[in-house]
């Protein structure tokens, strides 16, 4: 993270592993699959969208977690900072105009760095699970 995405501390790596473990917990509530069905139902772009919702969620959840062990003594000063900042660095965006030059909002899959952040910080400060649903809002609205 830190080389590649300039995204240093140990909580920037950890909210990359939340992160996943996020995904693991929408495999046990069936999003996973959801979201295999759907990709032979719906266009690209409309693809696209979804799983920008489902990498959100996903950032929802590592915040989640992050509430959680706030108080467990496991946080350190600054680890929600680093972790925002990780997010910042790979949004969508952020690794387009990087690598391209450009930023084409129909290819995102994980959301912008802002959408990423916002997600992050809002399971953070809530730390309730039923939050989280990215997906019955209007995407414009993520």
């Amino acid at each position: 993270m830190a080389e590649k995405f300039g995204a240093p501390g140990e909580y920037a790596r950890a909210y990359v592993i939340a992160h996943e473990v996020g995904h693991h917990i929408q495999n046990l509530l069936g999003i996973t699959d959801e979201m295999a069905m759907l990709r032979e139902r719906v266009s690209q772009q409309e693809y696209n969208q979804y799983s920008v919702r489902l990498e959100l969620q996903a950032d929802y959840l590592a915040g989640v977690f992050t509430h959680y062990i706030q108080n467990e003594g496991i946080l350190e000063e600054g680890d929600v900072e680093a972790a925002m900042n990780a997010a910042n660095a790979i949004g969508d965006d952020r690794i387009q105009r990087e690598t391209q030059g450009r930023v084409s909002p129909d290819s995102f899959t994980h959301g912008t760095s802002e959408q990423r952040m916002r997600w992050f910080l809002k399971g953070f400060k809530s730390g309730d699970l039923s939050d989280g649903d990215t997906f019955s809002i209007p995407y414009r609205d993520l």
